[in-house]
């Protein structure tokens, strides 16, 4: 697609400069442009919107589209495009097992390239990939000094191959994102403008919208509080804390079924780039919270997660007094960067955890998910 790739080229470029100080234009409505910030120009090529970057002109959907996270492949995937994703920064956490129960629907996971590598991502690597997108939300990139990547290499790779269009949208705690943030479902509406796929992200809008709306209906009124937070070892003694009652679309599951933040009105910040504090037992015991939720065993089922994480806390002098850990209530938190696709199992994974006498089972139908994505 080296015609579509100069095409992008010539908007993506004038557009990166802005991007990358943290502006973007504006997005406001008129004729020709949808609310997902696309405008055709008549002529059978259109353009796509989103901060930081701005607008990035298409003659063609991309066939070859280099990712970082997670949630804009299962993005992707759940628009029939899974053929397109051709890297992933860190695949572990690319998690896949729930493609399995939707009937026709897969990702080719060994055909993935992982971007990240022993010393940060190299520039290297986006030549290789020679994609016609890098649906990778450059300040990402360029604010994480592990990647060890600059803005002048950002603009190079822009020129050279292709233009970049995401947006970091899975926390809203990260001090360099000073431009707008997307909801799970906006950042979805502009992945389906760019590979025009606007009817099926309108029927599984749909579709989310009454399956969370019919969960949403039936919580009860009495709502437990958790402690979100980051452990990947099996014999945990620290953690680094999330802020479960802030926005991003990693907490939407949580908010989607009713549970509140176990340390609202504390002085603990969330987990992000500039801040990685971590809580001890002790800590825990003073906030006591009705339910903890541990990420970094997504790898894990529920039952190995059991026999491992929760069994040591049930042994720890002071885990083991803890509420959460005396109850039962201590699960996987789940990924870091769930889409549109695994977020439905998850709501329905927290809603059959923490409310068994009202939620049990499947609560969706899966033969109607995989055709809507399947078409």
């Amino acid at each position: 697609m080296e015609y579509t790739r100069r095409k992008v080229m010539a908007v993506g470029a004038a557009t990166i400069a802005t991007g990358l100080a943290g502006c973007s234009e504006s997005e406001s409505g008129g004729d020709g442009t949808d609310t997902a910030g696309t405008e055709s120009n008549g002529s059978g090529s259109y353009s796509v919107s989103m901060a930081p970057v701005g607008e990035v002109q298409f003659d063609a959907p991309p066939e070859s589209v280099a990712h970082y996270f997670p949630d804009y492949a299962d993005m992707a995937v759940a628009l029939g495009k899974a053929s397109t994703i051709n890297s992933i920064g860190m695949p572990s956490r690319y998690h896949t097992t729930h493609y399995d129960a939707l009937e026709g629907v897969s990702v080719d996971t060994e055909s993935v390239t992982k971007l990240i590598g022993e010393s940060g991502i190299p520039k290297e690597i986006f030549f290789e990939l020679d994609s016609d997108l890098h649906m990778i939300d450059p300040q990402w990139l360029i604010s994480n000094d592990a990647f060890k990547l600059e803005s002048s290499d950002i603009e190079d790779i822009t020129e050279r191959i292709a233009p970049f269009l995401g947006n970091a949208i899975f926390r809203r705690t990260d001090k360099w994102h000073d431009y707008e943030y997307y909801t799970l479902y906006d950042a979805f509406e502009k992945v389906a403008s760019v590979y025009q796929e606007s009817e099926r992200f309108e029927q599984l809008k749909t579709f989310h919208d009454d399956y969370v709306g019919e969960i949403e209906s039936q919580l009860p009124e009495e709502r437990p509080n958790a402690l979100l937070c980051w452990q990947g070892e099996d014999k945990p003694e620290s953690f680094s804390p999330y802020r479960l009652g802030g926005e991003g679309t990693n907490k939407k599951a949580f908010h989607d079924i009713g549970l509140t933040d176990a340390l609202e009105g504390s002085d603990v910040e969330g987990l992000s780039e500039s801040s990685r504090g971590t809580i001890d037992y002790e800590t825990l015991a003073q906030v006591d919270p009705d339910s903890i939720l541990v990420r970094g065993h997504e790898a894990k089922t529920q039952e190995e997660f059991q026999n491992t994480v929760v069994a040591f806390m049930k042994e720890h002098p002071v885990a083991s007094k803890l509420t959460a850990v005396q109850d039962d209530t201590v699960f996987r938190g789940g990924p870091i960067y769930p889409g549109p696709l695994h977020h439905l199992f998850l709501v329905e994974r927290y809603a059959t955890s923490y409310y068994p006498d009202t939620f049990s089972g499947e609560l969706f139908d899966r033969s109607e998910l995989a055709s809507i994505i399947t078409g």
